[in-house]
């Protein structure tokens, strides 16, 4: 029997900043849960970081364009951490299995 090889989109960039992958049994490893210990503070960071955008962006709020283009800069690069999270989760997820219909 062929043992199972699964690839794990890693929340941190490889070398020259391209996507980084662990391929693994799928069993957890220390690499994994570091991962998953990343990617959980990469979600609570952005989740911080949101909060604390809302009233820097409210109508009342006073910004120069260098506070908004700082702020707005934050905002993507949680989203974009958040949004690996995401894919690497939901590359995964087993896939749904097909109805006997």
């Amino acid at each position: 029997m062929a043992e199972r090889s699964v690839v794990r989109l890693l929340p941190w960039s490889g070398p020259e900043g391209k996507r980084a992958h662990l391929v693994t049994d799928g069993s957890s490893t220390p690499l994994s849960l570091l991962a998953d210990q990343i990617e959980n503070q990469q979600i609570n960071t952005a989740a911080v970081i949101a909060e604390l955008a809302r009233p820097m962006v409210d109508e009342e709020a006073k910004l120069t364009a260098d506070e908004l283009r700082w702020i707005c800069t934050r905002l993507i690069e949680s989203l974009v951490d958040v949004l690996n999270v995401c894919e690497s989760r939901g590359q995964r997820l087993p896939e749904y299995e097909e109805s006997g219909e």
